[in-house]
């Protein structure tokens, strides 16, 4: 079975970035050989006019005029924030008073009417504040048309005609990079300020249709929901990645690793997505758009909205239960075999960090891809029933099928409704256990590996030699590539391929929006004897990733050892002060310091700063208002990351030196000073992130039910929406 819909399909994104790239790539060019220059400039209005006259690329429901909204779209900007390219959208009768640039731009019409006036200034500037100039000529700027300005130069700008204008504008440096820029009140000059303090500048814009569209278009799609994870949790679209704002700089990198793919950005129409749009434009992304109107938007055109979190995995899984009967046992069930005396072995396949919280009495850690790489040689006789759990659904239905499609003799079965069912049952459950499924024997692993290559064959997964794998990586800015290490954690760290992830083959599986957001990428998989490469592949093939590849020998060679290399893009750019512990410690004492902790509210409840306030990035104006007068501000987060970054903003804000903690609680809790725990300074219903139903104080069995509910309507509703492309395969 495969559900899958036809759209129509549409470049139009990949289309124009590429021709603004080229457009670019030709203008940097001509400056560097003829300068800053009027021989320069009409070089560059030519390559204006020729992209401008693609007035294809710029349809108008792209770059609308809507009050209170952007009309300045940001199509291009330097990481340096250099040649920058905007499309101005004009209403009838727009007028901008007489300006400089304090950088060299060039004016082309995509269609419309920009009329410009154009000025030079004649005063000796002995007078600050105040100025003459005198009309130098003028020029109507339409389809076909541009006009240039040096540095100095002074013009006016008004829409006329009968029909709003889009206009290209490029400059040598972005707008928001020239702040002695000066604007007369009048063509006669006199008195002069700031020009344009605070531009206000977006992305291009998509209707939902056309997203709707490229969903299905089979080209490479990153859909990225810039809410907060909570409030991305309640409303959102299937395919969208949850990267909040606030945390953007550390996921961007590893989740979007092409700079050039189409990625739509989605918020609730309120500025998040703007402010995410600029911030990706400096770290090099330039194919951007953002959902007009937002998620609601996508739900008033009659489209799918989801709850919660990892939605198609989860979708996925409640497929395969659905199409392969995957068997299944309650809890009431599996107790009253237990309580018999049956012979029978119970693997819980979350990570360690989850078994530990809470699991089944008696029950084996073995995460995920773990399953068939050490359950034939942990299961002693055939007659040994076999139940995976997890704590919901999810990972019991994938490890169970796991073990059956990899042709296990014993009878295999997922404890329905995992340890919450268990829970909901009155069962008692255990907790800080840490009994794990040893490394297969030699005979174990010989049937798990003879176990993947049948799985190999059934499903058709493609292997792939180092040689091909570093032909992907140097093809890696024309096609995206994940490169994942689908092996525990305390593997990767003895020794893994430089540039690979750690992604565990279960938590591959089972969150895979997470570590990959870009649809229609290629995915590579490595791990040492190819079992859980295989298992992992095969399950990402029938979630509908088409180019999934097991690496054959992708541990040769020199390995690099420790943690995931985390790279945090814009922290080179950070300006504010750190502060120590210690020193933090005596400004707490002494009343001259404000704590703000920037992490989860799950983690602020757990462990924080004593008299910390609680934070959310991208809301620090909102919380300006609330610090004590007189304070210093010192920003922190678990490891330091986030309040390093953001440290720079709130000092924006409040006009105050703030400083970022060294190392962040981690490092205040590691130096031995006292913190405090509980929910007070918490919202009472925080939405900073998914509070799973184990998760709250309050109201957890009536969570757990709705949890439950919620995960066996996905694949209905899947249906309903009707761009998943999943599918099963034959047995053989």
């Amino acid at each position: 079975m495969t559900l899958a819909n036809t759209a129509t399909p549409t470049d139009l994104l990949d289309r124009r970035s590429a021709a603004v790239e080229d457009m670019i790539d030709r203008v940097r060019e001509i400056e560097r050989r003829l300068g800053v220059t009027r021989p320069a400039l009409a070089a560059i209005e030519r390559e204006l006019i020729h992209l401008a006259s693609r007035t294809e690329l710029f349809p108008k429901e792209q770059f609308a005029i809507r009050p209170g909204k952007p009309t300045i779209y940001r199509l291009a900007e330097d990481p340096d924030s250099r040649f920058a390219l905007y499309a101005s959208a004009g209403a009838l009768g727009k007028y901008q008073p007489p300006h400089n640039h304090t950088t060299w731009a060039a004016i082309a019409g995509v269609y419309g009417q920009e009329h410009n006036v154009m000025y030079e200034r004649v005063d000796d500037r002995s007078v600050p504040g105040k100025g003459r100039l005198r009309k130098t000529g003028e020029r109507t700027v339409t389809t076909g048309i541009a006009v240039s300005y040096l540095p100095d130069d002074f013009h006016t700008i008004q829409t006329k005609g009968d029909e709003e204008g889009l206009h290209l504008h490029l400059y040598g440096l972005s707008l928001e990079h020239l702040p002695n820029r000066i604007g007369f009140a009048t063509p006669e000059a006199g008195e002069y300020e700031r020009f344009m303090r605070a531009p206000n500048i977006g992305a291009p814009l998509l209707l939902a249709r056309d997203l709707k569209a490229m969903i299905s278009d089979g080209g490479e799609l990153t859909i990225l929901d810039v809410r907060e994870e909570g409030v991305f949790s309640r409303r959102h679209l299937l395919f969208a990645s949850s990267a909040p704002l606030s945390r953007l700089e550390l996921r961007i990198d590893a989740l979007v690793p092409r700079r050039s793919t189409r990625i739509v950005l989605i918020d609730a129409d309120d500025g998040l997505a703007q402010r995410a749009a600029a911030r990706l434009m400096n770290f090099g992304y330039r194919n951007l758009a953002i959902l007009d109107g937002g998620v609601e938007a996508w739900g008033k055109a009659g489209y799918e909205l989801f709850s919660g979190t990892y939605v198609p995995s989860k979708a996925f899984g409640e497929f395969v239960e659905h199409e392969e009967q995957t068997p299944r046992l309650d809890a009431a069930e599996i107790k009253a075999l237990a309580d018999k005396g049956q012979d029978m072995v119970i693997l819980d396949s979350r990570p360690l960090d989850e078994f530990r919280k809470m699991s089944i009495p008696g029950g084996i850690d073995c995460p995920g891809a773990e399953l068939v790489h050490r359950a034939f040689g942990l299961v002693r006789s055939p007659e040994t029933l076999v139940v995976v759990n997890c704590a919901g659904r999810t990972r019991s239905i994938i490890g169970a099928q796991s073990l059956i499609n990899a042709g296990m003799p014993n009878k295999v079965v997922a404890l329905k409704n995992g340890t919450m069912g268990w829970h909901l049952a009155g069962l008692k459950l255990a907790h800080g256990e840490t009994v794990m499924a040893p490394l297969p024997s030699a005979d174990g692993l010989k049937k798990a590996k003879d176990a993947a290559e049948r799985v190999a064959r059934r499903f058709g997964i493609r292997s792939i030699g180092l040689s091909d794998l570093e032909r992907f990586e140097a093809e890696s800015d024309a096609r995206s590539l994940y490169v994942f290490d689908v092996r525990s954690p305390e593997e990767y760290r003895a020794g893994h391929r430089a540039g690979s992830r750690s992604a565990p083959g279960g938590q591959l599986v089972q969150a895979t929006d997470s570590y990959a957001a870009t649809r229609n990428a290629r995915i590579a998989l490595i791990d040492d004897n190819g079992v859980r490469a295989t298992m992992t592949a095969s399950w990402l093939l029938q979630m509908g990733w088409e180019d999934v590849y097991v690496v054959e020998a992708g541990l040769t060679g020199p390995l690099e050892t420790g943690p995931e290399r985390r790279s945090v893009l814009g922290l080179a750019l950070a300006k504010s002060h750190w502060i120590d512990p210690h020193g933090l410690k005596a400004l707490i004492e002494a009343g001259e310091a404000v704590v703000v902790d920037l992490d989860t509210s799950l983690r602020f409840r757990e462990r924080r700063i004593p008299g910390a306030l609680f934070g959310i990035r991208s809301r620090l104006k909102d919380l300006v208002p609330t610090l004590p007068k007189g304070k210093r501000v010192v920003m922190t987060s678990g490891d330091g990351l986030v309040a390093r970054l953001a440290a720079d903003e709130m000092q924006a804000l409040t006009e105050k030196e703030t400083a970022a903690l060294l190392g962040g609680t981690e490092a205040w809790t590691a130096a031995g000073l006292p913190t405090a725990s509980g929910s007070d300074g918490l919202p009472a219903q925080p939405d900073d992130v998914w509070y799973r139903p184990y998760d709250r104080a309050t109201g957890v069995e009536e969570a757990m039910k709705e949890y439950l509910s919620w995960e066996i309507e996905l694949v209905r509703q899947i249906e309903r929406d009707g761009d998943t492309r999943f599918r099963t395969f034959s047995a053989a």
